[in-house]
């Protein structure tokens, strides 16, 4: 099958952002360093209204409470051994179980990934769909022997790399186009809120440095953390809508927007979902593709569940409530379920 060629519009001055598509690339397999070709230009694009200069700002107050992650996604895969591959000895997830149709990958037992075998069209990326899965490291050290791993996996997946102020991000796509962030926070104590809103960029990150300073360096033993899926951005068809359903509807709050995208968090996070209309201005319900198959969000309690399910009565979304989860889909079709964390 195909690679999903996703290549967003050109950016704007008003609001800058990687273009991590149309980069030459390259990694040398087994170095202790990764090689890059090409440079990474400086982004510096800001995601708060200039001006404001109160950095004691608090994050918005989301509905969804004190507790609340991303779950796992779900990729549909027309070669279920490739992708299983990639995000194993690569991204270094475990596989909790398999069969020949599904493999579930995740750490320490946690559930990240869901992988799916299908018979579809490959995504497109003018519709509705992933933009990435974000899976959050511990710390910059575990984060660096991730970047190598993927690198000897997969050496032409590398598309960019980004400090975000809040995170340093590196991005690649699997064998199939779907996007992967592999990042890790800054501490909390670090980030800024203005007017409500956090303060984001995205300046370059030389790769070769960040493993040369970090690489060995970190916590080991049962303290050291864990993978998580920290964040999913997707692709939409019109911001308001997305604003309407993800944050008047769901719950979350809305913590940064730029031209194209809007990020959403809960509990004061810089974001848990984001939307973007890079690719996919005026997009649809979603057809039938690889790719996407459903989001899931973990909340704390079953309170969190009822009080969901009165904002969605009240907004006049269809829902299914079952033992221990809401499931609803977006405005473009996509399966979204909330459940209490396990």
């Amino acid at each position: 099958m195909p690679k999903a060629t996703r290549r967003p519009p050109a950016r704007t001055s008003a609001a800058r952002r990687p273009r991590r598509r149309d980069r030459k690339r390259s990694w040398i397999s087994g170095a202790a360093v990764l090689v890059v070709i090409g440079v990474v230009a400086a982004l510096g694009w800001h995601l708060t209204r200039p001006g404001a200069a109160d950095e004691g700002t608090r994050p918005p107050v989301s509905a969804l409470g004190a507790g609340t992650r991303m779950g796992p996604v779900e990729l549909r895969t027309a070669d279920l051994d490739a992708l299983r591959g990639f995000y194993t000895e690569g991204v270094g997830l475990s596989v909790v179980s398999q069969d020949d149709r599904e493999v579930i990958l995740g750490v320490d037992g946690s559930r990240l990934l869901r992988l799916v075998a299908a018979e579809a069209p490959a995504d497109d990326p003018g519709q509705a769909g992933l933009y990435h899965s974000a899976f959050l490291f511990p710390d910059e050290a575990a984060l660096a022997e991730a970047l190598l791993r993927t690198a000897r996996v997969a050496p032409t997946a590398f598309q960019g790399a980004s400090d975000h102020r809040v995170s340093q991000a590196f991005y690649f796509a699997d064998p199939e186009g779907n996007g992967v962030e592999l990042y890790v926070d800054r501490p909390r104590e670090q980030w800024r809120w203005q007017d409500g809103l956090v303060v984001m960029g995205s300046a370059a990150i030389d790769p070769n440095a960040f493993v040369a300073e970090h690489r060995g360096r970190g916590a080991t033993g049962p303290d050291a953390g864990a993978v998580t899926m920290g964040h999913v951005h997707l692709r939409g068809g019109d911001l308001a809508q997305a604003e309407s359903f993800y944050a008047d509807t769901l719950g979350f709050a809305v913590t940064a927007r730029s031209d194209g995208a809007l990020f959403l968090a809960a509990d004061g996070y810089h974001h848990h979902l984001a939307v973007n209309t890079w690719s996919s201005a005026g997009a649809g319900t979603r057809p039938d593709s690889l790719g996407l198959g459903s989001v899931a969000v973990h909340v704390a309690g079953s309170g969190e569940l009822d009080a969901l399910e009165r904002r969605l009565t009240g907004a006049g979304v269809a829902y299914e409530r079952g033992d221990g989860s809401v499931v609803v889909h977006d405005p473009w079709g996509t399966r979204v379920t909330v459940s209490v964390a396990g």
